[in-house]
């Protein structure tokens, strides 16, 4: 099957053939003529699998024939749970559609509100968004939703998990209620469902992969470890098995900076992106990173779904993630578009119960592997001489006879 089987126009399939796309992934070929059609939808895809695509090549073509964009107001809006992933969908957009006369833009926290602001002025036919940077700037007047015919939710689930389902809700009560609802997400909890129920109306419903499951691309496997041991088997590993872009996932931010300065202390090249880095920082970080100027990206889970790194070989759990979905996130990371992929977790014996509900999660069993040649004890070479005085011996102390006068 080819793009131009499922209806999409032809300068969409020019720009497709430019970027070299030529086989839609399984999750495309169901999305996106139903989206043309003008179906509710909530599909579940592994990441990876061309999601995006999936609905912002056809609603960019919608929005080709449509009514012209007002000032301060918005055609369509995409929401995302993190920064990186409004960056990443909003590149996207942006290459898809850039034969077609439509604006877009993106919008998030950490940066000034004014330059977003202004660039709303003129009106954007697609607008990628936070949750909480959008809400601001409605409060400030600078965005209206009157003129909204589709709303997209990009990793809705993660929201949900992020504590953004007051905003959500919020959001949705100042659309109009005629608009196109396209939900997407990688996992279905309870409470995925539970919104769509009041969200979604008779939605063409699309699962592409079996729920909660790993790539199949992805190789998995963990390696016991004492947890003050964990650094230096990261080391040890990078290290003997050569790797040389590595996403490593930490569980705080803490954690993160201080995996950092251990694996600088190795004379390993490794920098750290999560929420207490401003989003210049982080931006810097990633460009870095994609382009192999930094060896080691250390990561918290609020970026899990956000890094969109082609042909990255290795993802590390260097702690496991309380929440088990958070795995599947994580290790979605590499294995994308069918490429292999090897998805690595350092346990130790307080993450057992964690391990298990991942295990239990996925219905898969991870190998145990034992690494050989790991000496967690080893010493680290001298770089110089040091000279060790001996420490003379102490002089017995000597008793005083009864009636002996001290001598002066």
């Amino acid at each position: 099957m080819t793009f131009s089987t499922l209806g999409l126009s032809e300068t969409l399939l020019h720009t497709l053939d430019e970027i070299g796309y030529s086989t839609p992934t399984p999750i495309q070929v169901k999305a996106i003529p139903a989206v043309l059609s003008g179906r509710d939808i909530m599909a579940a895809a592994q990441t990876g699998t061309g999601k995006t695509a999936s609905f912002a090549l056809p609603l960019l073509q919608q929005l080709a024939n449509g009514n012209r964009v007002k000032s301060n107001h918005i055609r369509a809006l995409i929401l995302t749970p993190t920064r990186e992933l409004a960056v990443q969908v909003a590149e996207s957009v942006a290459t898809y559609g850039k034969h077609l006369p439509f604006k877009s833009s993106v919008v998030y926290g950490g940066v000034k509100i004014n330059p977003q602001m202004m660039k709303l002025r003129g009106g954007i036919d697609v607008l990628v968004a936070t949750p909480g940077r959008l809400l601001d700037l409605f409060s400030q007047n600078a965005v209206k939703f009157s003129q909204v015919e589709v709303l997209v939710l990009d990793e809705a689930d993660r929201m949900l998990d992020m504590g953004f389902s007051d905003e959500i809700g919020k959001i949705l009560t100042l659309l109009p209620k005629k608009r196109q609802n396209l939900l997407f997400s990688a996992t279905f909890s309870d409470d995925i469902r539970k919104l769509t129920n009041g969200l979604l109306k008779s939605p063409v419903k699309i699962e592409v992969s079996r729920r909660n499951s790993a790539a199949k691309s992805v190789k998995q496997w963990v390696y016991e470890v004492d947890k003050s041991k964990k650094s230096a088997l990261l080391s040890h590993l990078i290290r003997s098995k050569n790797w040389s872009q590595v996403l490593v996932f930490t569980r705080t931010k803490k954690g993160a900076d201080q995996l950092v300065r251990h694996l600088k202390s190795e004379n390993i090249s490794t920098v750290a992106i999560h929420g207490d880095k401003s989003q210049g920082l982080r931006t810097r970080a990633l460009a870095d990173f994609k382009a192999n100027k930094t060896r080691i990206l250390v990561a918290t889970d609020i970026a899990a779904r956000g890094l969109d790194i082609s042909e990255l070989p290795h993802v590390i759990n260097f702690d496991l993630p309380k929440v088990p979905g958070d795995y599947i996130h994580r290790i979605g990371r590499t294995g994308r578009a069918g490429l292999q992929g090897e998805g690595i977790s350092l346990v130790s014996a307080d993450e057992v119960k964690l391990l298990t509900a991942i295990e239990t999660l996925i219905r898969q069993t991870l190998v145990r592997e034992v690494e050989t040649g790991f000496i967690p004890n080893h010493k680290v070479p001298l770089t110089r001489q040091t000279r060790v005085r001996p420490k003379k011996p102490k002089k017995p102390k000597q008793v005083q006879a009864r009636g002996e006068k001290r001598r002066r």
